[in-house]
C-alpha cells in the first residue's frame, strides 16, 4: 500500500514538471453512416484511451491504397463528421502514397484510399494524413507549462535514445487529459517505451 501511495506522489510530481509520452500507431476514423455501411451497425467499445470519452472499437477495417494494404487496422471511436486514416510515412510507403503532415481533422487535399470492412468497402476521396506530433493538454496544464492553445513548441524527451521534437503542436482543452502523441516512426526514432516522459523547452 505504501509503495503504491509512494508511486502515485511521483508520477504527481513528475507531471508538474514533464508530460507523459504516447505512441499512436495508424488507426481509422470513420462517420457514422460509414460505420452502419462498414459494419452493419455503430461502433462498439472495447475499451477506453487516455482522452476522456475516446475508445479503441471492437470493429477493425482493411486499409487498401495504390500499393499495399493493412490490414486488421484499428478503428477509434466515437464516430466523427468526416473520415480519417492517419499513418506514418512508413506506412505511407507500403501503402503507395504520400501523407501530408498534418494537424488531426485538416484533411483538405489529402490522398485517398479504400476502407474495406466485413459489410463493404468505402472509397475515400481524401482523408489519409500523417498526424503533426502533438500534446493534448488542459489549460490547467498549459498554464502550468507557460504554453498556450495551436502553440509551436520544441519537445526534450527522456528515452532511451533521447532527442529534441520540433514542430510539437500543442492543443489545449478542458475535455482533454495531458499527454504528448508521436505516431510510431517518432517513438521508434526515440527508443520510447510506456512510461516515458519529456519536457517542453522554453
Amino acid at each position: 500500500m505504501e509503495q503504491k501511495i509512494d508511486n502515485a506522489l511521483v508520477e504527481q510530481v513528475l507531471r508538474q514538471i514533464f508530460v507523459p509520452l504516447e505512441a499512436s500507431g495508424r488507426h481509422v476514423h470513420v462517420t457514422a453512416e460509414q460505420a452502419k455501411y462498414l459494419f452493419g451497425h455503430a461502433l462498439t467499445e472495447k475499451r477506453p484511451l487516455s482522452q476522456p470519452g475516446q475508445y479503441l472499437a471492437h470493429e477493425r477495417v482493411t486499409v487498401i491504397g495504390p500499393k499495399g494494404r493493412f490490414e486488421n487496422v484499428a478503428v477509434l471511436g466515437p464516430e466523427r463528421p468526416e473520415a480519417q486514416v492517419e499513418i506514418s510515412l512508413t506506412d505511407g510507403r507500403v501503402l503507395g502514397l504520400t501523407p501530408p503532415i498534418r494537424p488531426s481533422g485538416d484533411v483538405r487535399n489529402s490522398p485517398g484510399v479504400v476502407l474495406e470492412g466485413p459489410r463493404g468497402k468505402i472509397e475515400l476521396n481524401q482523408g489519409v494524413i500523417a498526424a503533426q506530433r502533438h500534446i493534448h493538454m488542459t489549460p490547467e496544464d498549459a498554464a502550468r507549462h507557460g504554453v498556450k492553445d495551436k502553440q509551436v513548441v520544441k519537445l526534450q524527451v527522456f528515452t532511451h535514445r533521447p532527442l529534441i521534437f520540433e514542430d510539437v503542436l500543442v492543443r489545449v482543452r478542458p475535455d482533454f487529459a495531458t499527454f504528448v502523441h508521436l505516431d510510431y516512426d517518432e517513438a521508434n526514432a526515440c527508443g520510447m517505451t510506456a512510461g516515458d516522459f519529456g519536457r517542453i523547452l522554453p
